[in-house]
């Protein structure tokens, strides 16, 4: 057993991942605490889901180690899988069983005992919404009600680390709702770690976000640490009524000292959106707005932002790191 604090139930220590002459992961070390919910940030194929399966006990690293609850993975496989329950990107779920059928397959599997099974399944299939849909076909379940069984049977024997890849793919805005406010109930008194591409699902669920890419964590922290390392730069939104003015408008803006990361936009309405990065000690708007009037550009709107996770995170893969680091 690896000596830890009392609360950390998942330690990541020094995990590479070869496949073949591909590097997944590049000595990636972290620390999940009981009560958090970390959330696991990166564009598809940065390496989430390699470490996700990695801590599952899918397949080992090529290097490093991996303890859950102080149960190191390598030596004892089978009592630290105990501890976990695992929702993988795709659910494979048996479509030809009935919903109460495959859980209690699950049950049986984790070691619920007979005696307790019957209260353990009405509790789990309570808590994912399932119990008006528990003699039904898992084929005939739509995409919402599928990754709910998919949720309760990671629930199965009550583990205290939950690994949860891209929870909400393929769900409506509905759907992503209610498993949100599923897995921020899960967490009260687990240790869950969330595997995602999706910026705003980070910002509302998790305690901590680790940014990773090409195999390595860019930066750990919370959303407001993260944030306070781009605390010299602040984002302007421009709105403009018709896109001819845009090429107008972008040859006024490279212009101008100080403006950064320029972008422009076309929607479907005829107007262009333009956004860049700046200092927050100088306002340029009122310099923006005299110059486009002067130009005869119709500009509609124009906006000071804080930075955003996005902004953060696009800056993180445009430099490579931030200024400072958390843990």
């Amino acid at each position: 057993m690896d000596k830890s604090h009392p609360d950390t139930l998942i330690q990541f220590k020094n995990v590479s991942k070869k496949y073949g002459g591909f590097q997944a992961l590049k000595d990636v070390s972290f620390e999940v605490k009981e009560g958090e919910i970390v959330g696991f940030l990166g564009p598809n194929g940065a390496g989430k889901t390699t470490a996700m399966r990695i801590l599952s006990g899918f397949f080992p690293p090529s290097a490093g180690r991996v303890f859950v609850r102080g149960i190191d993975m390598s030596k004892h496989p089978h009592k630290a899988k105990q501890a976990i329950g695992y929702l993988p990107e795709t659910v494979s779920l048996y479509p030809d069983m009935k919903v109460i059928e495959y859980l209690r397959f699950v049950a049986r599997l984790k070691g619920v005992q007979a005696h307790e099974m019957r209260g353990h399944l009405r509790n789990k299939m309570s808590f994912c919404g399932l119990l008006e849909s528990g003699h039904r076909l898992i084929g005939r379940l739509s995409k919402g009600y599928r990754q709910r069984v998919g949720l309760a049977q990671a629930l199965m024997g009550d583990p205290p680390v939950l690994i949860l890849d891209e929870p909400t793919t393929g769900l409506d805005p509905t759907q992503i709702k209610e498993i949100r406010e599923l897995i921020r109930a899960l967490g009260q008194n687990r240790a869950v770690i969330l595997s995602t591409h999706i910026l705003p699902e980070v910002s509302m669920l998790c305690n901590r976000v680790m940014m990773i890419n090409q195999g390595q964590i860019l930066a750990s922290g919370t959303v407001r640490e993260l944030a306070s390392c781009l605390k010299d730069r602040e984002a302007v939104h421009i709105r403009i009524k018709d896109r001819k003015d845009q090429d107008r408008a972008l040859k006024i803006l490279k212009a101008i000292p100080g403006i950064e990361a320029l972008t422009a936009a076309e929607e479907v309405g005829g107007e262009t959106f333009i956004s860049f990065e700046t200092s927050p000690d100088e306002d340029l708007r009122p310099r923006i707005m005299k110059l486009f009037v002067e130009q005869g550009i119709s500009l509609a709107e124009i906006q000071r932002l804080q930075l955003t996770l996005e902004d953060i995170f696009l800056e993180l893969l445009k430099n490579g790191k931030l200024e400072r680091r958390f843990s």
